[in-house]
């Protein structure tokens, strides 16, 4: 029995089935390439899909707490306001200074003293001491003394600052004292003898006492009070001008006397 074509036929089979194969696996796939593209276009979606959903979700995040706030409010009792009468603080403002020296008299006064030594109604003996004093004198108006009947405050038209009028009181000496580093005797004698009583500290005291009295005197003669009114007039304009008020006027009181 003759059987050799059938394995021939067999192997011709089996080749074509082999090529066709290697063919089929040589052969691109045309079907496999839009995936990629396709999966690309969906996570891109996806993503932007995602950037809009959390921009969303912040404006209302936002929008949400701003309209808690106006909630919140609404329902909270609002602090009651408070008010400050403005002549309280022209008055704290003044007060603040305690005095107002605006005028410094300073004089020289030379003061003789002297003391007798008397037996019966006769001058036996003189002692006489020769001062050179060195004094000052302050005046001003003390501040302390203002009240809210000095000030008054009267509202501006529409837009406009108050005005405020304030009224010091009359300016007064407020200090004087003698410089006793510069002050001294210039002269002390007990005469023939020394038959004048020794009497230097009573005699000093003495002349102090009266050339204070003297330089007093002196400043009141120059118009210390007077300078001290327009000076204390400029002084307190510089003092209240940062307050903010439109027009203000400040009046002193004349003083009745110089003492």
């Amino acid at each position: 029995m003759f059987t050799r074509p059938s394995r021939i036929a067999n192997r011709s089979r089996s080749r074509k089935t082999d090529k066709q194969k290697e063919k089929q696996i040589n052969q691109p796939s045309r079907r496999s390439e839009p995936l990629p593209v396709w999966s690309m276009l969906s996570m891109a979606v996806l993503g932007g899909g995602l950037v809009v959903a959390s921009i969303a979700g912040y404006g209302m995040w936002r929008t949400g707490e701003q309209f808690m706030e106006g909630v919140k409010l609404m329902f909270t009792p609002q602090p009651p306001e408070d008010k400050v009468d403005t002549r309280t603080l022209v008055i704290q403002q003044v007060q603040g200074a305690s005095e107002l020296t605006t005028a410094i008299f300073a004089m020289e006064a030379v003061v003789p003293t002297e003391s007798n030594r008397t037996v019966g109604s006769y001058v036996v003996g003189q002692t006489n001491l020769l001062y050179i004093a060195h004094g000052e004198v302050r005046a001003g108006i003390d501040l302390e003394a203002i009240s809210e009947e000095n000030v008054r405050v009267i509202d501006g038209a529409e837009d406009q600052p108050p005005s405020l009028v304030v009224t010091l009181p009359a300016p007064k000496i407020l200090d004087s004292k003698l410089d006793v580093t510069r002050s001294k005797v210039y002269e002390y004698d007990r005469g023939f003898l020394n038959l004048g009583p020794d009497r230097a500290p009573e005699l000093q005291t003495l002349a102090q006492q009266e050339a204070l009295k003297q330089i007093r005197q002196g400043a009141c003669d120059e118009g210390i009070l007077s300078m001290a009114s327009e000076r204390a007039e400029v002084t307190m304009h510089q003092l209240l001008a940062p307050m903010g008020y439109g027009n203000l006027t400040v009046n002193v009181t004349e003083p009745k006397g110089c003492s």
